[in-house]
């Protein structure tokens, strides 16, 4: 069967036709490294430019309250999301009590939320008309001034809502940790008559450390990236201010420099992450001998630890859930109407197109690293994959500066060649937004393909390349139909990503077109959350769907790790 495919032996050397393909696909890491670099450079650029004055303007006024909220909000996200992932991965991981199965998947379906809709459900939840307050009023007969109520539109509301989404990327890699840890290690702390807490804070958690300072740090490349919830909230943060100066003062240059900024303290996280994963290395190593038997905890134990690990469950996705069907059904959109379906139309068309172009890119970036290793290509793959660090501000900044720039030099040769214009060829179009997805998810689509890559054993590749194979032939006749799982899966990723996509979508997007994120957003800041609440549900949704198929990996890696042997 495998002749029939690459065709019979050749005496001649085949590494010719191989190298060919190498070249090629080195060649497309390379256009695709620049691609993706192009945006974030134009953004970088920008300091050296002199701005119309919105930047003094901005430093006499605003400047230091931005730092000072993007310092507080890292401060409070960096905390809750430690010690609720932290936490809730240890308590699910290495004690047993009623539920802790359940929810060991049930704690990853806040990341189907995005931190705007949960901040609009929430608004709506607390508000004076709310369901909260007027249950309160109703069941005390307290007039609106006998009583105070928390008012969560501010910093450290925020930073709630944010750390309810975002807590599950830490308890995804410290749960992770927790698994790989030595039993031995553990048994030897218990032995040495340390309780379980001790042992878990003196032994577990130095060892997932790594870990977790990974995890933080990707919850807060996505606080900082947030704009929705910031923005509806009141609290000005370096995402909120670009899009005031780009739009409201129409200072292109000053939000650059403002992109630089937030550029800056996302690049520190980046450098943390980096050197958190380094430092995975120096953790117990080695397979553990047996499953780490878990804790049977006692029943005010067991108690104490459902309610710790269901809270999050029922503040990050429950609850605001039932607020939003709850308006959903009082005044919300209907499913057919034609302007809700035109929404979704863009939303899937757009989506679509994307994962597609997306995943073909990734896919050829992970065959570079797979058909020409070697230390210029680790640097390659690691800078085209460098976009999902950046927030998706920063990236529309620096495509509409780059691709603005293009359209200017195509609109002027035009002119003279022709005597017409071509207008916002690029920068006014769909196109503008496609790139924005490829720079921003091309990293969450090469995962996938990398990790299919890596179950194909090499030793195919080396049978075919002595039958005289090209790369092409390889990739098609071999890996192809072994990727297909890999790859529908990174569509999946990237056409969920661009679903719930808003701050690149709102300020690229052409005129006249709207997305369901962009629609929800616009309703909720006319304060219409009734409305805005349908296309939310369909957001989220639809953004179940890949938590659903993280839930099942775990399940079935945490089954494997826990044979004899494993």
């Amino acid at each position: 069967m495998t002749d029939a495919l690459i065709g019979p032996p050749s005496v001649t050397d085949p590494r010719p036709a191989f190298m060919a393909g190498r070249r090629a696909l080195l060649a497309v890491a390379l256009v695709l490294a620049a691609v993706v670099m192009t945006p974030i450079l134009a953004v970088a650029f920008s300091v050296v430019l002199p701005s119309g004055g919105a930047i003094a303007h901005l430093a006499e006024t605003v400047l230091a309250e931005i730092v000072l909220n993007t310092l507080g909000l890292m401060l409070l996200v960096g905390l809750g999301t430690a010690v609720i992932g932290v936490g809730t991965a240890w308590l699910v991981t290495l004690c047993r009590f009623p539920g802790s199965r359940a929810l060991e998947w049930m704690l990853l379906l806040p990341l189907a939320v995005p931190a705007y809709i949960i901040g609009y459900a929430y608004t709506d939840a607390m508000a004076f008309a709310g369901p909260i307050q007027s249950g309160l009023r109703a069941m005390f007969g307290w007039s609106r001034s006998d009583y105070w109520f928390p008012d969560i539109h501010n910093l450290p509301g925020v930073s709630l809502m944010l750390t309810l989404v975002l807590y599950p990327y830490v308890y995804l890699l410290a749960r992770s940790a927790f698994l790989d840890q030595s039993t031995c290690v553990l048994e030897a702390a218990r032995t040495l008559g340390a309780s379980p807490l001790s042992a878990f804070l003196r032994v577990g958690l130095p060892m997932a450390r790594p870990a977790i300072a990974a995890g933080v740090a990707l919850a807060l490349m996505e606080a900082l990236a947030d704009f929705g919830t910031v923005q509806y909230f009141g609290v000005t943060t370096f995402t909120t201010t670009i899009y005031r100066t780009w739009f409201g003062l129409g200072d292109r240059v000053a939000a650059g420099q403002l992109a630089t900024g937030l550029l800056g303290f996302v690049l520190l996280l980046v450098a943390v992450e980096f050197v958190a994963r380094r430092g995975r290395r120096f953790g117990a190593g080695g397979r553990r001998h047996r499953s780490i038997a878990p804790l049977q905890l006692r029943p005010r134990a067991a108690l104490a630890a459902l309610a710790a690990c269901a809270l999050p469950v029922l503040l990050g996705f429950i609850l605001p859930i039932a607020a939003l069907l709850r308006l959903h059904v009082v005044d919300g959109d209907s499913l057919l109407n034609p302007r809700f379906l035109a929404y979704a139309q863009n939303s899937f068309v757009l989506a679509g197109a994307a994962a597609l172009i997306v995943v073909t890119a990734a896919t050829m970036v992970a065959y570079a690293g797979r058909i020409a290793p070697g230390p210029m290509t680790s640097t390659v793959i690691r800078v085209a994959s460098i976009g999902y660090a950046v927030p998706g501000t920063v990236i529309a900044v620096g495509i509409l500066t780059a691709l603005g720039g293009l359209d200017a030099a195509l609109d002027g040769w035009s002119q003279a060649t022709f005597g017409w214009g071509t207008g916002l060829v690029f920068s006014g179009s769909a196109v503008a937004l496609l790139y924005a997805y490829l720079v921003r998810f091309l990293a969450v689509a090469a995962g996938p393909v990398e990790s299919g890559l890596h179950q194909i054993p090499a030793s195919l590749d080396a049978a075919a390349r002595t039958l005289g194979a090209s790369a092409a032939k390889v990739a098609a006749a071999i890996h192809a139909p072994m990727l297909r799982r890999s790859l529908l899966t990174a569509a999946l990723l990237v056409f969920v990503d661009v679903l719930k996509e808003l701050p690149a979508t709102i300020i690229v997007r052409p005129f006249n077109f709207d997305t369901l994120a962009v629609r929800v957003y616009n309703l909720a800041s006319d304060e219409r959350l009734a409305q805005a609440s349908t296309g939310a549900l369909v957001i989220v949704a639809i953004g179940i769907v890949p938590v659903i198929i993280l839930t099942r990996m775990i399940a079935r890696d945490t089954r494997l790790g826990s044979r004899p042997g494993a």
